[in-house]
Order: structure tokens, then C-alpha cells, then sequence
């Protein structure tokens, strides 16, 4: 239909707009791109491309899987470092993926994007920018990350502090650790990571932690650089390296933790070997019984280290297991009274995930449809991890089933290879709207919750695990429960007539 004929709607229409400058953001453009759709605009608030890795920059950054899976298989890197790359090279490839792509045309930096509307009469959507102004486009496409919005901890008192607070997603380069006295709140992932960094420069450490995290050893090392260079010469070589290592953590993640009924042996394996490895590094007993998680292997995100634990025999570490009950201007005070005097207090408390991120900004579909009061009141989905009933021409990148095997990266491509099928299948058809049936939708969701029927999320004993996981309706509704091939083969083979096209 053509735009002239609608009184609401003036100026451009865009081919499409995707919110997020990331590598999910990146990848939905390569994939448009690929289509010859080529009028798109990436809206980003930071003031730079590379979304997670632009803005985390915190002391042993780093990917917590190996790098041979963590890029785009069609755009492998051959000279990673390690075989768990830091943070700066995984910016430096974000870098290297927009020029190749010539992607930084496409995007605006420091736009904050505060909702959409689909306006049914003129078959568009209209994107709201906190600045006033708007945008118009056929198609819009949220790539808003899953892990963007920061969650501070509500402690009483936390406002009072005096001294430098810190949170990981906001590092300060120029900080000086040397002799403070600090605090970390947070035992996860980045935690694991920032703790062995940082402890050897300060004169008091003392560790917070409210959920114990399973740690794995980690095999790291440099990449010699003649694996580099056979690597460059021969990219076949890399391609079976990367095979070899998704099939490791497609194991762990599969058997592990989505067929946990059938292969519950292997989840009690990982937690052994886990326990085996503590037991290795910590030389008190008491702090080996802190640090053991009391939930099964896989309810939370575990992580792999060699380094983490050992912090933990230095005399000037402690770890804390007792709740926090406030924080005054130099200390922190937890439930026994106890006051650990500090003037540095750095949040590793993740992110907010269920409250201000699905979704990120405010979509309003077709019959005023809100999507976030939506997914809240009638559970969390979305078809195929990608598309919503009464949400016309969305696509929402970072939803509820989305999330495939354990490289995000899976992810970002079984949705680039969704997306083709189907915009490629409009194209053949003259079409320029879908919209995914109520009885599709439907469908993939009573699957996905069949699915986690099995899962170590419903039989195993996650109730302590405080995991991102799991939504406020206690159901783990991130991960999508199939293996990763099924993921990838769903995408190139759904049923076209799920989508109600015109």
C-alpha cells in the first residue's frame, strides 16, 4: 500500500529499523543486507558499536566459552589469542564485522529509542526517539541484548556509601585498586572473572555472595601462532576446531541440562568434576562449603576458571555468606552484626533481565497490544523465539525461547537464517506483512514447555539458584529447550503457513 495515500504517515519510510548495535543487531542487518533490503537504520544509545563488548571493559574480561564458537561462522577469526579470547579482541572483531560489512553506515549512535507503534492503517511502524523525533518503517527488529540493563542491588543504605562504587558494567580504567579495602557483591559469571584480577592489588577483599556458582576447570591457553596461520591459510581447519568445541558445550548444555531426565548421570558427572575441582584449590574446608552450590548442576549459568578459586586461600580474602542488611558510609553490615569496613564497593549483580527487558523499550502491536504487559500476564513467548501474534513485521531478537545452545552466536544465526526464509518467501509471494497465527504460536509454546518437562529446571532442585533463568513466574523461559541442530533445522524448514501473510 502505498505510504501517500495515509494521512498519518509523512516522510521516509525505512526498509527497516533495528534497535541494538550489537552482534545480534549486526547480524539481523548482514541478513537484510543479503536480501537487498537495504534502507536500514541501527539505532544504538551507546556512543559506539559492539553492544556487551562495548560497554563492559571491567579487570578479566573475557568470553566464558571458547572463542572458536563465539563469532559468526561465516565470518570466522582466525587469530583470536587464547582459546578464551579477552574482551578487547571480541570489540576489535565487532570493528572488524561492521567495516567488512560496511554496517556503520547504517547506524546512529547515542539515540535512545523509547517505543514502537504499529500503526495499522498505514501498515508501518512508528519508532518514538526519546528526543522527539520519529522514524517510520516496514520492519522493525529489536536487538536490544539480553544482558543491557544493569540491576543494582536495593540494600538500605546503599545510597549513603562515601567511597567509589563500581559496577562491572561500568568499569572506571583510571581507577587505582592499590591498598583499598574493597567489596564485591556477586558471585556469577563476571565475577568469576573480575575477583583473580583484582585481589592481588588490594589490601582487603572480602567477597560477597549470596548464590554459590558451579565452576568447572577451564582449559585456556594462547593459541600458538602457527595454528593461527594454518588457521588464515586453511579455514576448513578452524571450521572443524569450532565443530569440535560446539559439540563439547552442546553436550554439557543438551545432555546436562535440557535432557536431565535421560542423562541425569551427566549432570551428576559435571557437578563431580566441578566439586573435584574445588577440592583441589581451596585449602579450607569451611570456605569449600561456602563456595558449594546447594542446587543442581546447570539451574544457573555455570562457568569455567582456574583461578577463581585459589583467590580464596589469600590471607587477605574473605568470603561472606551471611545477608547483607545495610550499608553505612564505610562498612557494610550484615545480619550477625558484624561491620567489614570499606571504601570501595563494586557491584558484580548482573542484570535486570525479567523487569525492564522483555522488552527493552515499549511495543505496542496491533489492537494496542503492550507486549511487555502481555508476555507478563499470559507467560513469556514468542514463536520460533523470533515472532509474536498481533505484532506485524517484528521481529524480537532477544525473546523469551530464543536463546540456542550455549554460544550466543547460535543463536544470531538460526534467527538470520528464520528471518531469510521467510522475508524470502514474502518476496516470492509479492507480499509485504506477516504475522505469526495464534494457533502457530500456540503450538511452539506447549512444545517448549513439554520440552522442559525434562529439563533440569523442572526435575532437578533449582529452587535456591536464584537464577536468570528462571522469569517471576518461576518457569525458565530463556533457554530454548532443543538441541541446537533442531534449532537451526526448524529455522530453514518451518511450516510458511504459520505466518499469516498479505
Amino acid at each position: 500500500m502505498p505510504a501517500q495515500t495515509d494521512h498519518h504517515v509523512h516522510g521516509h519510510i525505512h526498509g527497516a529499523v533495528i534497535v541494538g548495535a550489537g552482534f545480534g543487531g549486526m547480524g539481523a542487518a548482514i541478513a537484510l543486507r543479503r536480501l537487498d533490503i537495504d534502507d536500514i537504520v541501527i539505532l544504538e544509545r551507546e556512543d559506539d558499536l559492539g553492544g556487551t563488548w562495548h560497554v563492559n571493559r571491567y579487570p578479566g574480561l573475557a568470553v566464558d566459552i571458547p572463542s572458536a564458537t563465539y563469532s559468526y561462522s561465516f565470518e570466522p577469526n582466525p587469530y583470536w589469542s587464547r582459546m578464551y579470547a579477552p574482551g578487547a579482541e571480541l570489540k576489535a572483531y565487532c570493528d572488524h564485522v561492521a567495516t567488512k560489512y560496511d554496517l556503520r553506515r547504517h547506524m546512529r549512535f547515542g539515540v535512545v529509542v523509547d517505543g514502537a507503534r504499529w500503526d495499522e492503517e498505514a501498515q508501518v511502524w512508528i519508532v518514538n526517539l526519546h528526543d522527539g523525533q520519529t522514524l517510520t518503517t516496514r520492519y522493525l527488529l529489536t536487538a536490544t541484548g539480553f544482558l543491557s540493563q544493569p540491576k543494582l542491588p536495593e540494600i538500605p543504605g546503599i545510597e549513603t556509601f562515601d567511597g567509589t562504587v563500581l559496577h562491572t558494567a561500568k568499569w572506571d580504567d583510571d581507577l587505582d585498586l592499590h591498598g583499598r579495602r574493597a567489596a564485591v557483591i556477586g558471585t556469577g559469571a563476571t565475577a568469576v572473572q573480575l575477583i583473580p584480577e583484582i585481589a592481588p592489588k588490594l589490601a582487603e577483599l572480602t567477597v560477597f555472595q549470596r548464590t554459590a556458582i558451579w565452576v568447572t576447570p577451564k582449559s585456556d591457553g594462547p593459541v600458538p601462532r602457527r595454528l593461527q596461520a594454518l588457521y588464515a591459510r586453511i579455514p576448513f581447519t578452524q571450521r572443524v576446531a569450532r565443530g569440535i568445541g560446539s559439540g563439547i558445550l552442546e553436550a554439557l548444555m543438551v545432555a546436562a541440562v535440557l535432557k536431565y531426565r535421560r542423562f541425569k548421570l551427566f549432570n551428576q558427572t559435571a557437578e563431580r568434576v566441578a566439586k573435584k575441582h574445588m577440592a583441589r584449590q581451596v585449602r579450607d574446608p569451611e570456605t569449600r562449603r561456602k563456595l558449594t552450590p546447594d542446587y543442581s548442576f546447570g539451574c544457573k549459568r555455570p562457568t569455567f576458571s582456574n583461578d577463581y578459586f585459589p583467590t580464596f586461600n589469600q590471607p587477605h580474602v574473605h568470603l561472606e555468606t551471611t545477608p547483607i542488611v545495610r550499608i553505612e558510609p564505610d562498612a557494610i553490615v550484615t545480619e550477625d552484626g558484624a561491620r567489614h569496613e570499606i571504601d570501595t564497593l563494586v557491584l558484580a549483580t548482573g542484570f535486570n533481565l525479567w523487569d525492564t527487558n522483555f522488552p527493552a523499550i515499549e511495543i505496542i502491536g496491533r489492537e494496542d497490544r503492550n507486549l511487555g504487559k502481555w508476555w507478563r500476564e499470559n507467560r513469556f513467548q514468542a514463536y520460533e523465539g523470533v515472532a509474536v501474534p498481533k505484532f506485524p513485521n517484528y521481529f524480537s531478537l532477544n525473546s523469551p525461547y530464543s536463546y540456542s545452545g550455549l554460544s550466543y552466536f547460535t543463536t544470531i544465526e538460526s534467527q538470520m537464517k528464520h528471518m531469510t526464509r521467510l522475508l524470502t518467501a514474502m518476496r516470492r509471494r509479492g507480499v509485504s506483512r506477516f504475522e505469526v497465527t495464534e494457533e502457530a504460536n500456540a503450538e511452539f509454546l506447549a512444545r517448549m514447555k513439554r520440552n522442559l518437562g525434562d529439563s533440569v529446571f523442572t526435575l532437578g532442585s533449582c529452587s535456591t539458584a536464584r537464577s536468570y533463568y528462571f522469569n517471576q513466574h518461576g518457569e525458565a523461559t530463556l533457554l530454548r529447550p532443543t538441541s541446537t541442530i533442531g534449532a537451526f533445522r526448524e529455522a530453514g524448514r518451518f511450516p510458511i503457513s504459520d505466518y499469516a501473510l498479505s
